[in-house]
């Protein structure tokens, strides 16, 4: 398929491959970079900002952001500022249930969401953002408070290096948690299979939107999972409760495909409902689109905070 004219081809780092690396702040890190490059090469180059002021030119600025026509006007280098350069709160939220642990592509759900966690941590972070971390399975296990200091990031990211231990998911108790934990305002990020009863999810992160918090979904499901292409009969076993099940999937795939639709035609509608960021992510998805995706966010975020200030210095 020819490539078209009017844009640059974007290559991604297939997960199958970056996921051989061990280190997972290195897994983040070729992430991070990638996606930038991919970016400043790309079509979308710059999207993700919203002009807002000028301030003085220091030595390293990027040359590209220097306004010429002012500088012809007062003979002093001027940068414009953009809204998304603004510092925010980030906690990421990441399951670390049992059934994380299943993967059919060499790596597990659980490696997948850390390395798209360490990704999103590592991004915000080298922007200056504050970022913490809490995981969950049956409740909170663990809990970072957003902050930016030296040596925090490399906290974090040991703690989303570590195998996924919880016996069972509990949304409930666990969104909960992260609501009695998020005092001041700030972006959540969960990122989770969602493997667990969602009855009163509507609820639970209507408390969060209600308090003010910005909040995105990062669905994480395995590709079998999304299709039970099993190819025949097989004993699966629930990875939570250790319950055995004779498939044939000739049979149950149909009943599989509905109940499956039905689960995330709910979700996204409580999503919708609710404001929220929801994206679905298989783990043969690109890190990178969910970065992009994340940008696109806080960009359209940034601009419903700026304009009403924008608006009202305009009318003092």
């Amino acid at each position: 398929m020819p490539e078209d004219a009017n844009s640059k081809a974007i290559s991604f780092v297939e997960p199958a491959v970056l996921l051989r690396i061990r280190s997972i702040e290195l897994r983040a890190k070729v992430v991070v970079e990638g996606f930038w490059k991919g970016i400043h090469s790309s079509p979308y180059h710059g999207f993700s900002v919203e002009f807002s002021e000028y301030r003085p030119y220091v030595p390293g600025d990027d040359s590209r952001h220097i306004d010429w026509r002012l500088y012809a006007r007062t003979d002093r280098l001027y940068v414009k500022r953009f809204a998304d350069e603004t510092n925010m709160r980030c906690l990421l939220v990441v399951d670390q249930s049992r059934s994380m642990a299943y993967g059919s592509k060499g790596y597990s759900k659980c490696q997948y969401a850390g390395t798209l966690a360490a990704a999103i941590g590592y991004l915000l972070f080298g922007q200056g953002d504050a970022v913490g971390l809490a995981t969950f399975d049956r409740q909170i296990r663990t809990y970072s408070p957003p902050r930016n200091r030296p040596g925090y990031l490399k906290r974090l990211l040991a703690e989303l290096d570590k195998a996924p231990e919880g016996p069972s998911t509990d949304l409930r108790s666990s969104l909960q948690g992260v609501w009695q934990l998020c005092i001041r305002r700030q972006m959540v990020i969960l990122i989770s299979d969602l493997m667990a009863n969602i009855e009163h999810m509507d609820a639970d992160l209507g408390y969060l939107r209600a308090a003010g918090h910005d909040l995105i979904i990062f669905h994480v499901l395995d590709p079998t999972e999304l299709t039970l292409q099993i190819g025949r009969s097989a004993i699966l076993e629930d990875m939570e409760t250790g319950r055995r099940m004779l498939i044939d999937p000739a049979v149950a795939s149909d009943h599989y495909a509905r109940r499956l639709n039905e689960h995330l035609c709910q979700l996204r509608s409580i999503c919708q409902a609710l404001g929220i960021d929801y994206q679905l992510c298989p783990t043969d998805r690109p890190f990178e689109l969910s970065l992009f995706e994340l940008l696109q966010h806080r960009a359209f975020a940034k601009r419903r905070m700026y304009r009403p200030c924008q608006a009202a210095r305009r009318s003092t």
